[in-house]
């Protein structure tokens, strides 16, 4: 199977509203840096959505966002988010959205989201996040656990926050396997 140019040459799409960047991140294994330019709304979202597919088919499963140019997200474009981060934590990797503007943060406030994903303010933080991801203790991790509202089993393969898939309660889980509300 032949690889993506856009995606090996780490050049620049855009679409109408939306530029996207890559830019493959050195020391982090399968990460990339995906820097987007304009806004993500129900019509950006499709090929928002398309670029993004491509870097996961292409095997990076560690995401970092730099925002810093994003002037706007919608719900569809929180809704792409969300079902990349889900997709990236099956296969043990994560996202983490770097120099998000207050009026974008506002909408992933707004719609619960928050507290899904990891904002960071820099690059470099972004990369510290992985670096330290590698770096854990894996023996914790696949984890087993009931949900500490409703009792419901659970399984998570690595740190991070999601939502119960019965209660729709936000948990965390640190790097113990420590699971906690919120």
């Amino acid at each position: 199977m032949e690889k993506e140019s856009v995606i090996f040459d780490f050049k620049e799409v855009a679409d109408d509203n939306l530029r996207i960047a890559f830019q493959e991140c050195e020391g982090i294994g399968h990460a990339i840096i995906v820097s987007l330019n304009g806004y993500i709304d129900t019509y950006t979202s499709l090929f928002f959505r398309s670029q993004i597919e491509k870097v996961l088919n292409a095997g990076y499963i560690n995401l970092i966002f730099d925002c810093s140019h994003l002037s706007y997200v919608s719900s569809a474009g929180i809704g792409v988010f969300s079902a990349m981060l889900k997709q990236i934590k099956l296969r043990n990797g994560d996202i983490v959205l770097v120099q998000i503007p207050s009026k974008v943060m506002e909408v992933f406030n707004l719609l619960g989201f928050s507290q899904l994903f990891n904002f960071k303010d820099s690059l470099g933080a972004a990369e510290s996040f992985f670096k330290q991801e590698d770096s854990r203790d894996s023996s914790v991790f696949p984890k087993v656990f009931s949900c500490p509202v409703c009792s419901k089993r659970l399984k998570t393969s690595g740190l991070g926050r999601f939502r119960c898939s019965e209660c729709k309660s936000i948990l965390a889980v640190d790097e113990k396997g420590q699971v906690t509300v919120g």
